[in-house]
């Protein structure tokens, strides 16, 4: 592509890369120049114009734009039509943004002409969300350094993973001075949690925090319809020895992971039954601002792998918000709700 200023004769056929007004008459950036353009410029005293001439190899920035975007499109991602050298990509259904990481900065690498933005990797988000855009920086690219692009893009570097579980059982384990108003809150945000999804709690149950007692109900709900089961704990966990996991063990269970570097969210436990899986929640879960429990939560409901490495994994970006109960900042000691 030719850019640069020319004499008003020599833009005939080119883009305006700046709009420019001359009298009643305004010729706005991208616009291809018509003859009749060029007389009324002239005649309005206007010599010389910065344009861009497209060369016979390059592809308009519409057309790229388009092309990279259904590139990056992947499984429940629709592509919108291009405009101004740019096309963006929408979530066609409700679940979580899985994203190719790699593939975007291998494609923003290429060249600076060319570059791709999107959500952050695992976010929830709805049907109609944009998850990311497109921009062609300039007028027009070289067809070879678009196929670049396209290359180190790949296929399929941005899908939506539906929420597939929705049937959830939740267990809530209780000890002396636990108001049962309590309780019910938390199931009331977890409910609000859930809401996205369309999954719903098809059972809840309240037993004493007591490893025999809790795993004989993990082990019933496992056994039943439940698709996910969570476990808030009366007491915060505190081991992988501590109540929680050990009632999963003796269910049959397993402790893929305890801990993570969120926070609010360091004590989230992730483990299964029988193949469910069964996430005990930190003391945060019960408030129904944003914390460690949300992220590995959606996940699980549209079940994409939640695996140690991908817990670990979460510390850059992991330390959230402050929270109100907390009046310093990571300053004194910490109620078992924070976690």
């Amino acid at each position: 592509m030719r850019f640069g200023e020319v004499p008003i004769e020599e833009a005939i056929g080119a883009l305006a890369a700046h709009s420019v007004r001359a009298g009643e008459m305004v010729v706005r950036k991208g616009t291809r120049v018509t003859s009749d353009m060029a007389v009324c410029l002239k005649q309005a005293g206007v010599e010389t114009l910065i344009a861009a001439r497209l060369e016979p190899d390059d592809i308009a920035e519409d057309e790229a734009a388009f092309r990279l975007a259904r590139a990056l499109a992947g499984s429940n991602v629709a592509v919108e039509a291009p405009f101004t050298g740019r096309s963006n990509l929408y979530a066609e259904t409700s679940g979580v943004l899985v994203i190719d990481v790699d593939a975007i900065h291998r494609l923003n690498a290429v060249d600076e002409a060319m570059t791709a933005a999107t959500l952050p990797a695992y976010r929830p988000v709805i049907a109609g969300e944009m998850v990311g855009t497109v921009k062609i920086i300039p007028y027009a690219v070289p067809e070879v350094l678009l196929q670049k692009g396209i290359e180190k893009a790949g296929q399929g570097a941005l899908r939506v993973a539906p929420y597939t579980r929705r049937i959830v059982g939740v267990v809530s384990t209780i000890l002396p001075g636990l108001k049962p108003s309590v309780i019910d809150k938390t199931l009331a945000a977890l409910g609000r949690r859930l809401e996205p999804a369309q999954a719903r709690i098809v059972q809840e149950r309240r037993v004493p925090h007591e490893a025999i007692v809790l795993a004989e109900e993990l082990a019933l709900q496992a056994n039943g319809p439940m698709e996910l089961i969570v476990v808030f704990g009366a007491s915060a966990i505190a081991d992988r020895r501590d109540i929680i996991p050990s009632a999963i063990e003796l269910a049959g269970g397993r402790v893929e992971h305890f801990g993570m570097p969120v926070d609010p969210g360091n004590l989230l436990l992730a483990g299964s039954i029988g193949g469910k899986p069964v996430i005990g929640a930190p003391g945060c879960a019960r408030s129904p601002r944003e914390n460690g429990f949300d992220w590995i939560l959606h996940r699980v409901l549209a079940d994409v792998p939640v695996t140690r490495a991908d817990i670990v994994a979460l510390g850059v970006g992991g330390l959230l918000m402050e929270i109100v109960s907390r009046p310093q900042p990571r300053g004194g000691g910490k109620s078992e709700a924070e976690e």
